[in-house]
């Protein structure tokens, strides 16, 4: 019967029909001799055909068998990949793996993290999709996306939120602001402007941490313009609609209508966050999680002191 045949079946057969001797098969095999004639009989009688002619001086191939050789290695070289495929997978080599992020984390080490990432396992499909912190908690929950970068995410069942990096905020003015001649200012200078904000439900956290920060000194900010991404109230920072608080790292892509200055004595910080389920022990998102946190804290470990020669 068919399925009586084994893949040792199929790995003697390609020895003897590549060797055309079985006692050079069988050393090749690290095998006896009679075993091995034994086994290519019992799979010549599965088949129900002669593979091989057998005389005293040689052995050679029948019909048959030069057809069932070329399937025999296919099938040996499929088992081989098979194998080999699934192995990867288990490291975590290969395999679909869907990341989310916010906008503003483009603007940390991300970009580099996810290079090297790349580099590591160029095999991985990784697809990634920009989006609102509170969205990205949502997807996460919803098993749509594997992993994600949010900023200041509230704590949800069921996820990990693990820290990368934290930055300080500023107040974003725009350049012909008084308060822009100075070098830090105090959220208290801000009281009576307008303000240029993104919408609370982009990330319920990230928003009381920046309201706190004029809640400490009596006040909330007169929003005047919600946005959606940092570019936009930075764009609009500039053209004189109002003023904002911002992470820190937006100063990179601040135009010359643009002033980015240190808040004194702030007294939280704005934290980069990776975000996964709890439960999920893929080892491809375990690897992931992995470069991630080497990559930040690489990038946020103060540089040795350099030594010099007097």
């Amino acid at each position: 019967m068919d399925q009586d045949i084994e893949l040792r079946h199929l790995r003697y057969f390609v020895a003897v029909a590549e060797e055309l001797h079985f006692g050079r098969a069988a050393q090749r095999l690290h095998l006896a001799q009679p075993p091995l004639s034994q086994q290519i009989r019992k799979l010549e009688e599965i088949l129900g055909y002669s593979l091989f002619t057998r005389t005293s001086r040689s052995v050679r191939l029948t019909s048959a068998g030069e057809v069932f050789l070329e399937r025999a290695r296919r099938t040996l070289r499929n088992v081989q990949e098979d194998l080999d495929e699934a192995r990867s997978i288990g490291r975590g080599e290969v395999g679909f793996l869907r990341v989310g992020f916010i906008g503003s984390s483009m603007l940390t080490s991300l970009p580099s993290m996810l290079g090297q990432y790349r580099r590591q396992y160029p095999k991985v499909h990784l697809q990634l999709s920009e989006n609102f912190t509170s969205n990205l908690i949502q997807s996460l929950t919803k098993n749509t996306i594997d992993a994600a970068f949010l900023r200041d995410g509230d704590p949800t069942d069921g996820l990990s939120i693990e820290p990368l990096f934290s930055e300080p905020f500023v107040a974003v003015l725009p350049s012909n602001h008084p308060l822009a001649k100075r070098k830090v200012i105090s959220a208290a200078n801000l009281r009576d402007e307008p303000f240029v904000f993104f919408t609370p439900t982009a990330g319920t956290l990230a928003y009381r941490k920046t309201i706190s920060l004029c809640e400490e000194h009596g006040f909330r900010p007169r929003v005047v313009q919600e946005a959606p991404q940092w570019l936009t109230i930075l764009r609009l920072v500039g053209a004189g609609l109002g003023v904002s608080i911002a992470p820190a790292c937006v100063a990179q892509i601040a135009t010359p209508d643009i002033a980015c200055r240190t808040l004194r004595r702030a007294s939280v910080q704005s934290d980069i966050e990776l975000a996964y389920r709890a439960t999920d022990d893929r080892t491809i998102v375990k690897s992931f999680r992995k470069i991630a946190r080497a990559s930040f804290a690489a990038r946020t470990r103060p540089p040795k002191p350099s030594s010099s020669k007097l």
